[in-house]
């Protein structure tokens, strides 16, 4: 089940990245479940990562080789997720790390090695079949995007890849990025799984303030369900391939490379929503009016992840009073609901904190019959505005989520 989820356009090559999946069995063999990215020599990456205090060691292990090291690898498995597992979790990441790097070669050290892993928490991984795997992806010719978007799924539908080419400084840049996610979905600071490659010119810290930035626009916008995992990634990684003079701090190269990942990453968030467990409406919550962009993403999430209005949005009924009690406890001490107005999509619901006097309840329940759109907020008291993307709460999520470990 998914909500107008684009099938994957043509994905374009990236110069200097190299791909190839193979199956582990980890939980299935019906398809892919590891899939290894490698970058050419010389290339800088970038990552944002969890803030879960349960962050698994695959996630401490990547963001600890990001800053001290030249990344050439990134090891990437479905179906286990390494996370609450202890030391054993970071000897088993590592082991798997050294497998990589020996099978791949290339001159390619097991510090050069990121793992990533997303999953059945609390287990151990299966290291002697992936190793087995990761031999047997090494020995592989280079894959397409979309066989690596396959082999990261979980409980995704479909598999989320996009592309873009964008121009910077007059010279061609490739954009390509693949992620996963369905469930256990409210990014802090990163999303479920995200690798986006590009061939542009880029130091690595400047890289790190453009996937700190692409974050805000894109990852940081999205909830499922509210559960922040213990595995989100969004990694960005920069070949150098291209012919552009080298980005090494704000201006306008970075402002355009900034764009095109932007764009990239926002087109992945949204169909992780529209993939979302079992989603049956893509709803953009907009909350304008607000004295600072924060209070508006407090009162956006508030409706956003409020189980009652994502019930009501499955059933397609405007009940004004699940508004505005999600709105009353997103946590504006000093909101005056005289100053609220809602609509949906352009159907007013609400005026001066009242009912509107125009509501028409027909027209507000066809709005939210059909399967895509908007929650929007005036709040009457600024000029900021914040818009964030989720989906509803169907019996389909439960049975998803009941049933995930058997």
């Amino acid at each position: 089940m998914a909500v107008n989820l684009p099938t994957l356009g043509e994905l374009l090559p990236v110069s200097g990245v190299r791909l190839c999946t193979a199956c582990a069995g980890i939980k299935q063999r019906r398809r892919d479940d590891l899939a290894i990215i490698e970058l050419a020599e010389g290339s800088t990456v970038a990552g944002v990562f969890t803030q879960n205090r349960f962050r698994a060691p695959p996630v401490a292990l990547a963001e600890a080789r990001i800053q001290s090291g030249n990344p050439r690898l990134l090891l990437i498995n479905s179906g286990n997720a390494n996370a609450a597992t202890g030391q054993r979790g970071f000897e088993d990441a590592e082991a798997l790390c050294r497998r990589a790097a020996e099978c791949c070669g290339n001159g390619i050290a097991a510090e050069q090695v990121l793992p990533f892993s997303t999953g059945v928490i609390g287990e151990r991984l299966p290291v002697a079949a992936m190793s087995e795997a990761i031999a047997a992806a090494a020995a592989r010719s280079a894959e397409g995007w979309a066989a690596a978007a396959g082999a990261i799924m979980t409980t995704d539908t479909a598999p989320k890849a996009v592309s873009e080419r964008i121009q910077v400084a007059g010279a061609p840049v490739t954009i390509t990025g693949i992620a996963k996610g369905a469930g256990m979905i409210k990014p802090d600071m990163a999303t479920m799984l995200a690798f986006v490659c590009c061939d542009a010119k880029v130091r690595q810290p400047a890289l790190a303030e453009l996937a700190r930035r692409a974050t805000a626009r894109s990852f940081n916008r999205i909830t499922v369900d509210g559960d922040t995992s213990t595995n989100d990634a969004f990694v960005v990684c920069a070949t150098g391939k291209a012919n552009h003079p080298i980005i090494d701090g704000p201006g306008p190269t970075f402002d355009a490379l900034l764009d095109g990942l932007s764009k990239v990453a926002a087109e992945l968030a949204q169909r992780i929503i529209r993939d979302a467990e079992g989603a049956t409406k893509f709803v953009t919550v907009r909350v304008a009016g607000g004295a600072s962009e924060a209070e508006c993403l407090q009162v956006a999430y508030a409706l956003a992840e409020s189980p009652l209005v994502k019930t009501a949005a499955f059933a397609g009924d405007p009940n004004w009073g699940r508004f505005c009690m999600a709105i009353g406890r997103a946590g504006i001490a000093d909101l005056d609901p005289a100053g609220v107005s809602v609509k949906l999509d352009e159907v007013p619901v609400a005026q001066a904190g009242l009912l509107a006097p125009s509501y028409d309840e027909a027209a507000a329940a066809a709005v939210m019959a059909q399967p895509e759109f908007a929650i929007q907020v005036d709040l009457g008291r600024g000029p900021c505005q914040e818009t964030v993307w989720t989906s509803d709460l169907s019996h389909e999520y439960i049975r998803i989520n009941a049933e995930y470990r058997t």
